[in-house]
């Protein structure tokens, strides 16, 4: 049997997602979207995209290295359906075990050419692809950390994101909350919103970490930074909190 290339097997899954696609579930999920968002879908629901990916990576398990899964990513990425670049980056995420160091500058790039065009797309790219690299190698952590300084705002929700599987765990804390901190006056909601979630994580493991956070920083956090990160705590504490940190 020959082997299963990259270009075939792009090939094959992109002919699956538009078999699997629906224009009204697509009109659906427009609807988590703002207007001007940069976002085309297939219309297929998540579980169905998992599978999709699940029978493409029963293909190619047993051949394939992780540069087979890095090209087979950069096809998908050409496809400018959220559900291709997502079948793309889940099946890459399979190969975690390989990632190298140098994979970071690699998504780096893949961002800052404009691969991934909306919250949704950062959202699944960043705990598939970034905090595994950050856990392999945790000096890479202040390098993502950088990127909030970035102009490009899908690199600094990509900072965001990366920490939040991270934070829910209780691991790399201190790094989580000096991203928010350096986050604190961006003007964008979509990062507010990245912050709070970030933010609510890392209250999973120290709940008084958080409130003490927040009351340092109340006035300088947007309001719905604020309201994310306050939603596990008891009804009384979230209003005392909303009101103590309003300055």
């Amino acid at each position: 049997m020959s082997r299963t290339t990259p270009k075939r097997l792009a090939i094959d899954v992109r002919s699956a997602l538009a078999k699997a696609g629906d224009a009204r579930t697509a009109a659906r999920g427009l609807t988590f979207f703002k207007p001007n968002d940069d976002v085309r879908l297939y219309g297929i629901k998540s579980s169905c995209v998992r599978n999709i990916e699940k029978e493409a990576y029963g293909k190619i398990r047993e051949e394939w290295s992780v540069e087979d899964a890095v090209a087979f990513y950069d096809l998908m990425s050409r496809d400018t359906h959220f559900e291709g670049t997502m079948v793309g980056v889940l099946l890459l995420g399979r190969f975690k075990s390989q990632f190298r160091k140098g994979m970071l500058a690699t998504v780096k790039r893949w961002i800052t050419d404009g691969r991934f065009r909306n919250w949704a797309a950062i959202d699944g790219l960043a705990p598939t692809l970034l905090t595994p690299l950050v856990t392999t190698y945790p000096d890479l952590a202040s390098r993502v950390g950088e990127w909030t300084s970035s102009r490009n705002m899908w690199l600094r929700r990509a900072a965001v994101v990366t920490f939040v599987p991270l934070a829910r765990k209780g691991m790399q804390l201190d790094r989580a909350y000096m991203i928010v901190e350096d986050l604190l006056d961006d003007v964008h909601d979509l990062m507010h919103k990245a912050c709070g979630w970030l933010l609510r994580e890392t209250g999973k493991a120290d709940a008084r970490r958080l409130e003490q956070f927040l009351l340092i920083h109340g006035p300088r956090i947007p309001r719905t930074t604020v309201r994310y990160a306050i939603e596990r705590f008891p009804q009384r504490k979230r209003k005392s909190l909303l009101v103590k940190t309003r300055g």
